[in-house]
């Protein structure tokens, strides 16, 4: 029977192997040293434009730019409630109605006026024009109604008033 020992002493047999297991890792490290500057060159052309401008600078000024938008949105956004809640407390529904109080005068020269805010509140104002004489009356009006008595008239123009969009 033939011996391995007796083909090469086991000391070579270690070197030959541990020269091949070097050229493996060898051949590995220059494959790898390879695709290692492929993908830096990859990398260069990614972080590059025709323009010459680097793309992490470009992002960073366009973060800063979308956080400073953000701060100004939230800005406007507190300036436009504020406004929202001053014109909903604002007379923006205005309304009319002329009647004829009196079955003896000429002429629809009575009337109930409405100044409304968007919640219904605000003052009605009433005019009774006779022959003789003329009064005014003014009452105030919380949410489309009020503490003193209403004609059938000043109900209608609170109605009229309160129709129409809210913002």
């Amino acid at each position: 029977m033939i011996k391995i020992e007796n083909i090469m002493p086991f000391t070579w047999w270690g070197i030959s192997v541990l020269t091949v297991l070097l050229l493996i890792t060898f051949l590995m490290t220059i494959s790898l040293s390879r695709r290692m500057k492929r993908f830096e060159a990859s990398y260069t052309t990614l972080q590059t434009f025709i323009s010459g401008q680097q793309l992490e600078p470009m992002l960073q000024k366009y973060i800063q730019n979308v956080s400073e938008q953000d701060q100004k949105l939230k800005t406007c956004n507190e300036r436009l409630t504020r406004m929202e809640l001053k014109i909903r407390a604002g007379v923006d529904r205005a309304e009319l109605l002329r009647f004829k109080a009196f079955e003896n005068v000429g002429g629809d020269l009575s009337f109930a006026f409405a100044l409304l805010n968007q919640e219904g509140s605000g003052v009605i104002l009433s005019a009774i024009h006779s022959r003789e004489e003329s009064r005014v009356y003014a009452k105030p009006v919380k949410e489309g109604q009020s503490t003193y008595s209403l004609s059938c008239e000043e109900l209608e123009v609170i109605a009229k008033a309160m129709q129409g969009e809210k913002i």
